[in-house]
């Protein structure tokens, strides 16, 4: 409901509603994999994650594909932006979630949850909930109270190391550790002082952390938690980029939503198959290596694209390559991933680990805009594949120090 272009003011808004949008889906996407998990046994798990992750790419298609249809047929194009057309588009993906919402308030709690693990009562519940209300504006409130600083900092810096870029980036991570830092700081203080119920906190948070690092050990699960950091990092940093790329070839809104997300969601899918199939045949880890220097190699396409410019042909022959070996890849990692959970523990645990994965690489992502008008897209889409090599090399660490066999 914001047009940035007529209310740049409201441009603050607008990022804490991409924020808040941000926070709300991962929050869905945990809950769904402890609903999926806890709703059904065992012998019902495979299929249970066969039919979401069907269901998310079909909505990646419409919020994809559809939402560059509806745009386009609402008024807008690449030489003339429409704000009404796109503020249309919204409205229908918008309405497009009343599925999960009234799927949600018509299933029922799922039993094995209820029976498996300790109910706190309500009151220790709205308590935690406070909590994390009072982190987060912590959190808000450090950030942006850094701000002016960082300002200041960046013309010092810029001029000390000789790029305003990579000055700028290294004081927005920092100020992004502050203000967790103020975070963590308030969280240690209310369970000291009793604020929330300290059992519910072991038992839900510190209990699956604890069994994580005491069946690897220390130096193992730091070396674990980095390739789970760091294995989605190349395309993850790359596809941030990708729309804007594509449109500044030439290529139509419709073209975009045929090819790349119609039909390079379906390799996608393709590829998923493929990687479940290999994994099961050769095992997690060789499919997991081969999955991340298919993503490093396929990367490099890119290049070509963008030497070649507008050619809807390459266009095909790069998402192809694409979408296939990141659907490989992914089905290899969740499949990895799930090898490293608890069966006491898997929701959150999981949930860990998914939050992790994503982390650091949409972090750096944040900034692929600014990396792009830095170096050009040419030489972007070659460090986007560079940044994939060491997670090779974390890959063979990981296949030397654990065995898989037995989980």
């Amino acid at each position: 409901m914001i047009d940035p272009a007529v209310a740049p003011e409201k441009l603050t808004l607008m990022a804490l509603a991409a924020v808040f949008l941000g926070f709300s889906s991962a929050t869905q996407d945990i809950v769904i994999d402890a609903y999926r998990i806890d709703s059904a046994g065992s012998e019902l798990q495979a299929m249970m994650s066969s039919s979401y992750i069907a269901g998310y790419r079909v909505g990646m298609i419409v919020a994809g594909a559809g939402a560059l249809f509806l745009a386009s047929y609402f008024g807008t194009k690449s030489e003339a932006y429409s704000y009404l057309a796109w503020r249309s588009t919204y409205l229908v993906m918008a309405l497009t979630m009343l599925i999960g919402v009234v799927t949600t308030l018509v299933i029922d709690e799922p039993k094995q949850n209820l029976s498996s693990q300790r109910v706190f009562s309500a009151f220790d519940n709205i308590r935690f909930v406070l909590l994390f209300i009072v982190a987060v504006t912590g959190f808000v409130i450090a950030f942006f109270l850094t701000k002016d600083i960082a300002a200041g900092l960046r013309v010092d810096l810029s001029s000390l190391i000789g790029s305003s870029y990579l000055a700028g980036f290294f004081l927005e991570v920092n100020r992004i550790f502050l203000a967790v830092g103020v975070a963590f700081v308030i969280a240690r203080v209310a369970i000291r002082l009793g604020l929330v119920d300290r059992e519910m906190v072991r038992v839900c948070y510190l209990a699956p952390l604890s069994d994580f690092f005491g069946r690897y050990g220390l130096k193992v699960s730091i070396l674990l938690l980095t390739l789970i950091g760091f294995y989605r990092i190349s395309d993850i940093v790359l596809g941030v980029i990708s729309n804007v790329f594509y449109q500044d070839l030439g290529f139509s809104k419709n073209e975009i939503a045929g090819v790349v997300k119609t039909f390079g969601l379906l390799m996608t899918i393709a590829g998923g198959f493929l990687g479940g199939l290999l994994s099961a045949h050769y095992g997690v880890m060789r499919i997991l290596f081969l999955g991340a220097l298919l993503t490093v190699l396929t990367n490099l396409l890119f290049m070509y694209q963008a030497h070649v410019g507008y050619d809807l042909t390459i266009l095909y022959l790069v998402i192809s390559a694409d979408n296939l070996s990141a659907g490989l890849a992914s089905a290899a990692f969740v499949a990895f991933l799930s090898s490293l959970t608890n069966v006491s523990f898997t929701a959150v645990q999981y949930a860990i680990f998914s939050s992790l994965m994503t982390l650091l690489p949409k972090f750096l992502g944040g900034y692929s805009g600014t990396m792009v008008e830095a170096m050009g897209y040419s030489n972007f889409f070659l460090v986007a594949s560079l940044m994939g090599v060491p997670v090779l090399i974390l890959v063979w660490l990981v296949d030397q120090q654990v065995s898989f066999s037995d989980q």
